[in-house]
């Protein structure tokens, strides 16, 4: 299985002047490291880590899918998402954050039970609450 997380880079770097979602993607990215480091243990093929600039259509590295809605007249495509695919080349996309921490935290719970590092991330109070 392969994995691609995708984040708004100027959310990472607090440019969008919302803590709370600064808060939640910087949470996502740390997870991700996390998982990646020790991804042998729960059979991960590769994790990839991609920080999406405006204007990057959906800041497809690794995985060729990107997430859109329409909202009004509009198609906005989604800058944050977790994309996975499996053997058989079977595509899953998480765009809400809340759903890539809870698929992300469960995955580092897997590696927990499988080494003796801490693996855990301290989540901000503001990634605690969404999948609390």
């Amino acid at each position: 299985m392969r994995m691609e997380l995708r984040v708004c880079k100027h959310c990472f770097d607090g440019e969008h002047g919302n803590p709370s979602k600064t808060a939640v993607t910087r949470d996502m990215v740390e997870c991700a490291k996390q998982v990646r480091e020790y991804k042998d243990l729960i059979g991960l093929e590769s994790l990839y880590i991609t920080m999406v600039e405006e204007g990057d259509t959906g800041g497809a590295e690794a995985l060729p899918t990107i997430v859109a809605s329409i909202e009004g007249n509009r198609v906005n495509l989604a800058d944050t998402q977790l994309v996975m695919e499996d053997g058989e080349g079977n595509m899953l996309v998480y765009p809400e954050p809340k759903d890539v921490l809870e698929v992300l935290t469960r995955n580092l719970d897997q590696i927990d039970g499988r080494t003796r590092n801490d693996v855990m991330v301290d989540l901000s109070e503001e990634s605690t609450e969404l999948v609390g």
